[in-house]
């Protein structure tokens, strides 16, 4: 089983990657050649759209600190946002376009948000299928769907940078006003946008993997879908919404439901995030009294503030060799708890015996090896 998960997980890692690959060659075309025509333009809109890069990620991987998800994989899935789901669109919309009579508005409303909720989703998908032992939850759904969303964002700002920079100087009008407008509503007012479409799915498939029920591991994904594609249309309609009342329509919407909901889905992560806690302490107590683990450690993992003492404490005494030990140790025991969280849940996965007595090997060797400071952490 340990062999087969191994490759599953190569499997996984070289697929996505052969694919983002050949994705990223248009995508690197389509930049060289608006390089090559409009330079400054161009060179304005990357810089641009990393404006927001950076604080949504970092926010993404501050919900994501009690069990951080593999480094590679969360890279992988911004850069499926940022080329592969771009790509897949435009094939979608270009093919679809030569097939179908749809009008700008249908499209905006309703074409874009099914396709492009599809094409991020599509990662998702992939990693409950092949990497279902790297999902927990429904925090690790929305960490990996914030990726997908961030890094569609950048490559979707890039282009609507560089459109609003040429149009407005082809109209006589000041590229860089036409610019920084643009960037205004997109980078500024909105950059959470498509991170919080597609958090719907990351939600669905965080249910899918912690439901012990068949029906609702098959619909939680695909109502997370639909949530997705509804908030997405109900976004891109705002601009159909008020012409002519001289009241933007994208201001009504963002006010009245898009800054709520947002709101909403802020504070369910924020609350997620808060309650991993009391899960790891009451499965590690659990696995505690198994004697899986010793109960002594516990405070030293669940704690965020302990954690990182820990470690310091282990790197002064032993140097960085003594602190990468302490972190993978910890790292081992949290993963540990997860598991056997799903184990009392009655949702283990198929290799929980394997993984089980992988993690406590791990665990066994490492821990005489370690030493933590004299006092004791109380566990809230």
């Amino acid at each position: 089983m340990g062999v087969s998960r191994s490759r599953s997980n190569l499997a996984f890692t070289v697929t996505v990657a052969v694919i983002v690959g050949v994705c990223a060659l248009p995508v690197l075309l389509m930049l060289v050649v608006g390089a090559a025509l409009a330079p400054l333009a161009a060179m304005l809109a990357v810089v641009a759209a990393l404006v927001p890069v950076v604080p949504l990620v970092a926010c993404f991987l501050w919900l994501d600190r009690y069990e951080p998800e593999p480094r590679g994989l969360l890279g992988l899935a911004l850069a499926w946002g940022a080329v592969v789901a771009v790509v897949a669109t435009f094939l979608v919309h270009g093919i679809g376009g030569l097939v179908f009579d749809v009008s700008e508005a249908h499209s905006l409303a309703l074409w874009a948000p099914i396709v492009e909720e599809a094409a991020k989703g599509a990662f998702l998908f992939l990693l409950l299928w092949w990497r279902r032992d790297t999902l927990d939850g429904i925090l690790d759904g929305i960490v990996y769907a914030g990726m997908l969303g961030i890094g569609f964002a950048f490559t979707e700002n890039i282009l609507y940078l560089a459109t609003a920079y040429a149009e407005s100087e082809s109209s006589g009008m000041s590229p860089v006003g036409g610019l920084t407008a643009t960037f205004v509503v997109r980078c500024l007012f909105s950059p959470f946008a498509h991170p919080f479409f597609t958090a719907f799915i990351g939600i669905g498939i965080g249910i899918a993997v912690m439901s012990r029920q068949r029906w609702v591991r098959w619909l939680a994904p695909l109502g997370g879908y639909a949530l997705a594609v509804i908030a997405h249309a109900a976004w891109n309609s705002s601009t159909l919404i008020g012409a002519g009342s001289g009241v933007p329509g994208f201001l009504v919407v963002y006010a009245v439901l898009m800054l709520p909901a947002f709101c909403g889905m802020t504070g369910l992560a924020v609350w997620t995030r808060i309650s991993e806690r009391r899960l790891l302490a009451a499965s590690l107590h659990d696995a505690a009294r198994r004697g899986l683990v010793p109960s002594t450690d516990i405070g030293w993992m669940v704690d965020l503030r302990a954690r990182r003492y820990a470690r310091r404490y282990a790197r002064q005494r032993g140097g960085p060799g003594a602190e990468r030990a302490m972190r993978d140790y910890q790292q081992t025991v949290i993963e540990l708890g997860y598991l056997h969280h799903r184990y009392l849940r009655g949702t283990p996965p198929p290799d929980f015996a394997v993984r089980g007595g992988e993690y406590i090997a791990r665990i066994g060797a490492v821990r005489p090896l370690l030493a933590f400071p004299g006092q004791v952490v109380p566990i809230r």
